[in-house]
């Protein structure tokens, strides 16, 4: 069997969270629990003090079974389905391992 994946493009995301929100829909996660979750981080840079940089990093949890249920009938992970900046990818490790090197701040992720 193939090994398949998911493929987070940094760069792109906008922090809108749907990923997220898919995920416990998906799943009927209770709150606090999450397959996804996405994280804030602020960057200053001290040589610029009036430069700030914002980046949301999406990271699936150890609950994420890149949607099983939904993968087995040919489905896209609900995450992926629903990212509105189409910044995450479904598909064997080879594949998104190729996707991967065009892209300089990325993450695969396999279960």
């Amino acid at each position: 069997m193939t090994r398949k994946g998911l493929l987070i493009d940094y760069d792109y995301c906008s922090g809108c969270m749907s990923c997220v929100v898919a995920c416990k829909q998906e799943h009927g996660y209770p709150a606090g629990k999450w397959g996804i979750k996405v994280e804030e981080k602020v960057f200053m840079d001290p040589g610029k003090p009036d430069t700030v940089r914002i980046d949301y990093i999406p990271f699936p949890t150890e609950f994420c079974d890149l949607c099983a249920a939904r993968t087995s009938k040919g489905d896209e992970p609900s995450c992926v389905k629903h990212c509105q900046a189409w910044c995450m990818y479904y598909g064997t490790i080879q594949e998104l391992a190729l996707l991967m090197e065009d892209k300089h701040r990325s993450v695969l992720y396999s279960r």
